[in-house]
């Protein structure tokens, strides 16, 4: 298989100065794209500034002979989202691939927890995300062309304690990422969600004495797959942990139909409402949710009319 490259397209990778997102963004760069790293150089908790590690990893691109800009400002603000795609259009003309990236971590319990560190997560994770896939969208359809790609975590599917803002924020990024499928598709748009798993600042307190090899270069390969221009793919998610690669899915039971109901025949039928044999499943793209309602309504029509 020939090379996969990246050469004419412009990223924009937020958290691109440590962690995942600098492993995305040397990536890239190292098959062609011209890359925005983004990076304020918070603290795990969102405080602080440094230009530093942004600035670390421009250097380390050029030193390859990669192009690439450094960019600080905050994604969980409209203002600092567009900002980064100002920058991109500035320096290099275009923007055709977004990467959210950035995150911040504030533990508590839910019976604990304040609400400015919930705001402060979804501030970054789910807000950020809006922000920066709003700010850079207009662009995208007026080219014809764009790939998203938007951090989830298994947080988000099956939840995780002490990290309610977080799962939550991950959670709803599956619907900006469906959304950006769904209305992007007519203009060569694809979104997707990479959902990783890898030792970086994120694991801070964490005991991973125990852990298989977990760098960031493991999933960087499926997220430069998602922003290529080859991808075959839209309003999917796609797991990276250890090496492991595998796509996550929502999908439903058979389920079953009465005419009516009371709170007695759902105890009684329960066990077979909760049957996961013969799933069914309706891909976001390209008519998932309708596709849901059809099925449904033809399951009631058809047992009214037995």
């Amino acid at each position: 298989m020939a090379e996969m490259r990246f050469d004419g397209r412009v990223a924009v990778i937020t958290g691109a100065g440590r962690g995942l997102g600098a492993a995305y963004a040397r990536l890239l760069a190292a098959r062609g794209a011209k890359v925005v790293v983004n990076d304020p150089g918070v603290s795990m908790s969102g405080d602080g500034n440094d230009v530093g590690p942004a600035q670390q990893i421009v250097t380390e691109i050029e030193a390859a002979g990669g192009q690439a800009v450094a960019n600080t400002d905050s994604v969980a603000t409209p203002d600092g989202a567009s900002a980064m795609v100002d920058t991109a259009l500035s320096t290099f003309g275009s923007v055709d691939i977004v990467i959210h990236n950035a995150g911040i971590v504030r533990r508590a319990l839910l019976k604990d927890l304040s609400l400015e560190d919930f705001d402060s997560v979804l501030d970054v994770h789910l807000r950020g995300g809006f922000y920066v896939v709003r700010a850079a969208f207009p662009h995208m359809c007026q080219s014809g062309y764009g790939r998203i790609v938007l951090t989830g975590s298994i947080n988000g599917l099956y939840g995780s304690s002490n990290v309610v803002n977080y799962s939550m924020a991950k959670a709803g990024l599956m619907g900006l990422s469906n959304v950006a499928a769904l209305e992007g598709e007519e203009y060569g748009i694809k979104s997707n969600m990479i959902l990783p798993g890898a030792v970086t600042r994120m694991a801070e307190g964490l005991d991973t004495s125990q852990y298989p090899p977990m760098d960031p270069e493991l999933v960087a390969p499926m997220v430069a797959w998602l922003a290529h221009e080859d991808c075959s793919v839209t309003g999917e998610m796609y797991i990276s942990i250890a090496g492991r690669m595998a796509r996550a899915y929502a999908a439903e039971t058979q389920g079953v139909f009465r005419p009516s109901w009371s709170i007695e025949d759902v105890a009684a039928n329960i066990e077979a409402i909760r049957n996961t044999e013969d799933p069914l499943l309706f891909p976001p793209v390209p008519s998932g949710h309708a596709d849901h309602l059809r099925h449904s309504f033809a399951v009631a029509a058809k047992g009214q009319n037995r």
